[in-house]
Protein backbone atom coordinates (compact mmCIF):
# COMPACT_ATOMS: atom_id res chain seq x y z
CA UNK A 1 0.00 0.00 0.00
CA UNK A 2 1.36 3.36 -0.97
CA UNK A 3 0.87 5.05 2.38
CA UNK A 4 3.44 2.76 4.01
CA UNK A 5 6.21 4.21 1.88
CA UNK A 6 5.19 7.84 1.94
CA UNK A 7 7.72 9.14 4.47
CA UNK A 8 10.72 8.34 2.28
CA UNK A 9 8.95 9.47 -0.88
CA UNK A 10 7.83 12.70 0.73
CA UNK A 11 11.40 13.52 1.75
CA UNK A 12 12.61 12.72 -1.76
CA UNK A 13 9.98 14.92 -3.39
CA UNK A 14 10.52 17.85 -1.07
CA UNK A 15 14.27 17.76 -1.62
CA UNK A 16 14.16 17.23 -5.36
CA UNK A 17 11.46 19.82 -5.99
CA UNK A 18 13.01 22.44 -3.72
CA UNK A 19 16.40 21.99 -5.36
CA UNK A 20 15.19 21.91 -8.94
CA UNK A 21 11.73 22.79 -10.24
CA UNK A 22 10.53 25.20 -7.57
CA UNK A 23 13.48 27.54 -7.90
CA UNK A 24 11.39 29.51 -10.40
CA UNK A 25 10.00 31.91 -7.80
CA UNK A 26 7.15 34.01 -9.14
CA UNK A 27 4.73 35.87 -6.91
CA UNK A 28 0.99 35.33 -7.17
CA UNK A 29 0.44 38.91 -8.23
CA UNK A 30 3.02 38.56 -11.00
CA UNK A 31 1.22 35.47 -12.26
CA UNK A 32 -2.41 36.59 -12.02
CA UNK A 33 -1.78 40.00 -13.56
CA UNK A 34 0.54 38.78 -16.31
CA UNK A 35 -0.31 40.15 -19.74
CA UNK A 36 0.62 38.85 -23.18
CA UNK A 37 2.61 41.93 -24.12
CA UNK A 38 2.80 41.00 -27.80
CA UNK A 39 -0.99 40.81 -28.06
CA UNK A 40 -1.91 42.97 -25.03
CA UNK A 41 -4.45 40.35 -24.00
CA UNK A 42 -4.97 39.41 -20.36
CA UNK A 43 -4.41 35.72 -19.77
CA UNK A 44 -6.94 35.50 -16.94
CA UNK A 45 -10.35 36.80 -15.99
CA UNK A 46 -10.14 37.24 -12.19
CA UNK A 47 -13.94 37.10 -11.89
CA UNK A 48 -14.24 33.71 -13.62
CA UNK A 49 -15.34 30.94 -11.27
CA UNK A 50 -14.67 27.95 -13.54
CA UNK A 51 -11.73 26.88 -15.68
CA UNK A 52 -13.35 27.96 -18.93
CA UNK A 53 -14.35 31.37 -17.56
CA UNK A 54 -11.16 32.13 -15.57
CA UNK A 55 -8.60 31.48 -18.32
CA UNK A 56 -8.77 33.34 -21.60
CA UNK A 57 -7.88 31.61 -24.82
CA UNK A 58 -4.63 32.40 -26.63
CA UNK A 59 -5.14 34.81 -29.53
CA UNK A 60 -6.62 33.02 -32.55
CA UNK A 61 -7.54 29.84 -30.66
CA UNK A 62 -10.95 28.24 -30.12
CA UNK A 63 -11.81 26.04 -27.14
CA UNK A 64 -12.53 22.40 -27.98
CA UNK A 65 -16.07 21.64 -26.86
CA UNK A 66 -17.84 18.34 -26.33
CA UNK A 67 -21.34 17.45 -25.21
CA UNK A 68 -22.66 19.00 -22.01
CA UNK A 69 -22.73 15.57 -20.37
CA UNK A 70 -19.17 14.64 -21.35
CA UNK A 71 -16.17 14.15 -19.08
CA UNK A 72 -14.42 16.86 -21.09
CA UNK A 73 -17.15 19.38 -20.35
CA UNK A 74 -17.14 18.42 -16.68
CA UNK A 75 -13.41 19.18 -16.41
CA UNK A 76 -13.66 22.46 -18.32
CA UNK A 77 -16.32 23.59 -15.84
CA UNK A 78 -14.51 22.63 -12.64
CA UNK A 79 -15.22 25.28 -9.97
CA UNK A 80 -12.32 27.48 -8.95
CA UNK A 81 -11.61 29.30 -5.73
CA UNK A 82 -11.33 33.08 -5.71
CA UNK A 83 -8.51 34.41 -7.90
CA UNK A 84 -5.25 34.52 -5.95
CA UNK A 85 -6.24 31.75 -3.53
CA UNK A 86 -3.48 29.56 -2.12
CA UNK A 87 -3.57 25.77 -2.10
CA UNK A 88 -4.42 24.11 1.22
CA UNK A 89 -3.06 20.80 2.40
CA UNK A 90 -5.28 18.25 4.14
CA UNK A 91 -4.19 19.56 7.57
CA UNK A 92 -5.06 23.16 6.74
CA UNK A 93 -1.52 24.35 6.11
CA UNK A 94 -0.63 26.30 2.98
CA UNK A 95 1.31 25.30 -0.13
CA UNK A 96 3.01 28.53 -1.08
CA UNK A 97 2.82 29.48 -4.73
CA UNK A 98 6.35 29.70 -6.15
CA UNK A 99 5.29 29.76 -9.78
CA UNK A 100 3.59 26.35 -9.53
CA UNK A 101 -0.12 27.07 -10.01
CA UNK A 102 -2.49 29.70 -11.37
CA UNK A 103 -5.72 28.65 -9.64
CA UNK A 104 -7.10 26.26 -7.05
CA UNK A 105 -10.02 23.92 -7.76
CA UNK A 106 -12.86 24.46 -5.31
CA UNK A 107 -13.45 20.86 -4.21
CA UNK A 108 -13.04 19.56 -0.64
CA UNK A 109 -10.28 16.99 -0.09
CA UNK A 110 -11.03 15.71 3.39
CA UNK A 111 -8.78 15.84 6.45
CA UNK A 112 -6.64 12.77 5.81
CA UNK A 113 -3.34 12.52 3.93
CA UNK A 114 -4.96 10.61 1.09
CA UNK A 115 -5.90 12.99 -1.75
CA UNK A 116 -2.58 12.97 -3.64
CA UNK A 117 -1.69 12.96 -7.35
CA UNK A 118 -3.20 9.73 -8.71
CA UNK A 119 -6.01 10.00 -6.16
CA UNK A 120 -7.04 13.39 -7.57
CA UNK A 121 -7.17 11.96 -11.10
CA UNK A 122 -9.34 9.04 -9.97
CA UNK A 123 -11.47 11.39 -7.88
CA UNK A 124 -12.25 13.66 -10.86
CA UNK A 125 -13.17 10.69 -13.03
CA UNK A 126 -15.34 9.23 -10.27
CA UNK A 127 -17.01 12.58 -9.52
CA UNK A 128 -17.99 12.91 -13.16
CA UNK A 129 -19.44 9.39 -13.30
CA UNK A 130 -21.30 9.98 -10.03
CA UNK A 131 -22.78 13.21 -11.42
CA UNK A 132 -24.07 11.23 -14.40
CA UNK A 133 -25.42 8.47 -12.10
CA UNK A 134 -23.16 5.97 -13.85
CA UNK A 135 -22.45 4.26 -10.55
CA UNK A 136 -21.59 0.89 -12.06
CA UNK A 137 -18.75 2.49 -14.05
CA UNK A 138 -17.00 3.80 -10.94
CA UNK A 139 -14.28 1.19 -10.61
CA UNK A 140 -10.51 1.37 -10.21
CA UNK A 141 -7.63 -1.05 -9.80
CA UNK A 142 -6.02 -1.48 -6.40
CA UNK A 143 -2.29 -1.87 -5.84
CA UNK A 144 -2.89 -5.62 -5.58
CA UNK A 145 -4.51 -5.67 -9.04
CA UNK A 146 -8.14 -6.14 -7.98
CA UNK A 147 -11.11 -4.09 -9.17
CA UNK A 148 -12.50 -1.80 -6.49
CA UNK A 149 -16.08 -1.08 -7.56
CA UNK A 150 -18.33 1.51 -5.98
CA UNK A 151 -21.52 -0.55 -6.39
CA UNK A 152 -19.85 -3.60 -4.84
CA UNK A 153 -18.49 -1.50 -2.00
CA UNK A 154 -22.02 -0.11 -1.38
CA UNK A 155 -23.24 -3.63 -0.64
CA UNK A 156 -26.85 -2.77 -1.41
CA UNK A 157 -26.88 0.76 0.00
CA UNK A 158 -28.26 3.65 -2.02
CA UNK A 159 -25.60 5.92 -3.55
CA UNK A 160 -25.21 9.30 -1.86
CA UNK A 161 -22.50 11.91 -1.47
CA UNK A 162 -21.51 10.73 1.99
CA UNK A 163 -20.91 7.08 1.15
CA UNK A 164 -19.39 8.14 -2.18
CA UNK A 165 -16.70 10.14 -0.38
CA UNK A 166 -16.15 7.26 2.06
CA UNK A 167 -15.64 4.99 -0.94
CA UNK A 168 -13.11 7.41 -2.42
CA UNK A 169 -11.07 7.57 0.78
CA UNK A 170 -11.08 3.78 0.93
CA UNK A 171 -9.92 3.74 -2.69
CA UNK A 172 -7.12 6.24 -2.04
CA UNK A 173 -5.82 3.89 0.65
CA UNK A 174 -5.44 0.93 -1.70
CA UNK A 175 -4.61 2.53 -5.07
CA UNK A 176 -1.62 4.50 -6.33
CA UNK A 177 0.14 5.66 -9.50
CA UNK A 178 1.19 2.11 -10.33
CA UNK A 179 -2.34 0.73 -10.19
CA UNK A 180 -3.78 3.70 -12.10
CA UNK A 181 -1.05 3.37 -14.70
CA UNK A 182 -2.08 -0.26 -15.26
CA UNK A 183 -5.72 0.72 -15.65
CA UNK A 184 -5.13 3.47 -18.20
CA UNK A 185 -4.46 2.93 -21.91
CA UNK A 186 -1.49 4.43 -23.76
CA UNK A 187 -2.11 6.78 -26.68
CA UNK A 188 0.02 8.91 -29.03
CA UNK A 189 0.66 12.48 -27.98
CA UNK A 190 -0.90 13.92 -31.15
CA UNK A 191 -4.25 12.42 -30.11
CA UNK A 192 -4.29 14.20 -26.74
CA UNK A 193 -7.78 14.98 -25.46
CA UNK A 194 -9.29 16.55 -22.36
CA UNK A 195 -9.37 13.93 -19.61
CA UNK A 196 -6.12 12.27 -20.68
CA UNK A 197 -3.40 11.72 -18.10
CA UNK A 198 0.38 12.04 -18.07
CA UNK A 199 1.54 9.38 -15.61
CA UNK A 200 4.51 7.35 -14.52
CA UNK A 201 4.35 4.76 -11.73
CA UNK A 202 6.54 4.09 -8.72
CA UNK A 203 9.95 2.87 -9.90
CA UNK A 204 11.87 1.41 -6.98
CA UNK A 205 12.44 4.34 -4.65
CA UNK A 206 11.50 6.84 -7.37
CA UNK A 207 8.01 8.21 -6.58
CA UNK A 208 5.41 8.38 -9.33
CA UNK A 209 3.24 11.26 -10.38
CA UNK A 210 0.10 11.92 -12.43
CA UNK A 211 -1.43 15.06 -13.95
CA UNK A 212 -4.64 15.42 -15.95
CA UNK A 213 -5.56 17.44 -19.04
CA UNK A 214 -8.49 19.72 -18.13
CA UNK A 215 -8.85 21.94 -21.20
CA UNK A 216 -7.80 22.14 -24.84
CA UNK A 217 -7.92 24.69 -27.64
CA UNK A 218 -6.95 24.79 -31.32
CA UNK A 219 -6.37 27.44 -34.00
CA UNK A 220 -7.13 27.54 -37.73
CA UNK A 221 -3.71 26.08 -38.54
CA UNK A 222 -4.36 23.04 -36.36
CA UNK A 223 -2.00 24.09 -33.57
CA UNK A 224 -3.12 22.69 -30.22
CA UNK A 225 -2.67 23.95 -26.68
CA UNK A 226 -3.82 22.28 -23.47
CA UNK A 227 -4.18 22.89 -19.73
CA UNK A 228 -3.10 20.69 -16.82
CA UNK A 229 -4.17 20.08 -13.22
CA UNK A 230 -2.55 18.16 -10.38
CA UNK A 231 -2.58 17.30 -6.71
CA UNK A 232 0.65 16.37 -4.93
CA UNK A 233 2.14 15.08 -1.68
CA UNK A 234 1.19 15.63 1.09
CA UNK A 235 -2.52 15.48 0.19
CA UNK A 236 -3.63 18.84 -1.16
CA UNK A 237 -6.22 20.67 -3.22
CA UNK A 238 -6.12 20.34 -7.00
CA UNK A 239 -4.23 23.10 -8.78
CA UNK A 240 -4.26 24.46 -12.34
CA UNK A 241 -0.60 24.42 -13.37
CA UNK A 242 1.42 27.38 -14.56
CA UNK A 243 3.43 26.85 -17.75
CA UNK A 244 7.02 27.46 -16.56
CA UNK A 245 8.08 28.27 -20.12
CA UNK A 246 5.39 30.93 -20.47
CA UNK A 247 4.94 32.30 -16.97
CA UNK A 248 1.40 33.36 -16.15
CA UNK A 249 -0.21 31.14 -18.76
CA UNK A 250 -1.90 27.79 -18.11
CA UNK A 251 -1.63 26.82 -21.79
CA UNK A 252 0.95 24.25 -22.92
CA UNK A 253 1.90 23.78 -26.58
CA UNK A 254 1.21 20.23 -27.78
CA UNK A 255 4.41 20.33 -29.80
CA UNK A 256 6.51 20.55 -26.64
CA UNK A 257 9.19 18.19 -27.91
CA UNK A 258 10.30 15.04 -26.11
CA UNK A 259 9.72 16.30 -22.56
CA UNK A 260 6.73 18.06 -21.02
CA UNK A 261 8.15 20.61 -18.58
CA UNK A 262 5.78 21.30 -15.66
CA UNK A 263 6.59 23.28 -12.50
CA UNK A 264 7.34 20.31 -10.23
CA UNK A 265 7.69 17.15 -12.34
CA UNK A 266 8.60 16.55 -16.02
CA UNK A 267 7.12 13.84 -18.27
CA UNK A 268 8.29 12.29 -21.53
CA UNK A 269 5.73 12.53 -24.31
CA UNK A 270 5.19 8.75 -24.40
CA UNK A 271 3.64 8.79 -20.90
CA UNK A 272 0.23 10.00 -22.12
CA UNK A 273 -2.67 7.68 -21.27
CA UNK A 274 -6.46 7.72 -21.16
CA UNK A 275 -9.41 6.08 -19.40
Amino acid sequence: MKKLILPFSLIFLILSCSQNKSQKNISENDISSEMDSSKNISKTNPNGLTINTRFNLPNGFTRVENGSNSFENYLQNLPLKKDGSLTHLYNGSIKENTGIYLAVVDLPIGKKDLHQCADAVMRLRAEYLFSQKKYDEISFLTASGKQFKYVTWLNGKEPNKINFWNYLEALFNVANTTSLNKQLKSKPIQKLEIGDVFIYPWQGQMPGHAIIVVDKCINSEGKVKFMLAQSFMPAQEIQILNNPNENGSPWYDLNFGETLDTPEIDFSKNLLKCF
